[in-house]
């Protein structure tokens, strides 16, 4: 695992230490991976969506996508 640096003003450090207690982490450094890995995620969602909105419309959602659905789950459930 690699090691990184970083400074902060005092005002960050306590809310940093007071995070890692309240919420039950170990050290200042899993509560910063934890921050490094939700913001990943968030911009992998981010992408996500943003590939689908420009993407081509799909097929409707409507009252016969939802019974062809049913009947799809209903056949898989009775094999």
């Amino acid at each position: 695992m690699s090691t990184m640096n970083i400074s902060l003003p005092e005002s960050l450090k306590s809310f940093v230490d007071e995070q890692v207690t309240q919420r039950g982490f170990g050290t200042s450094s899993e509560y910063v991976r934890e921050l490094i890995r939700k913001d990943a995620d968030l911009l992998q969602l981010r992408q996500v969506l943003l590939k689908g909105a420009s993407s081509d419309p799909a097929a409707p959602v409507d009252a016969h996508y939802f019974s062809a659905l049913r009947d799809r789950v209903q056949k898989h459930a009775c094999e």
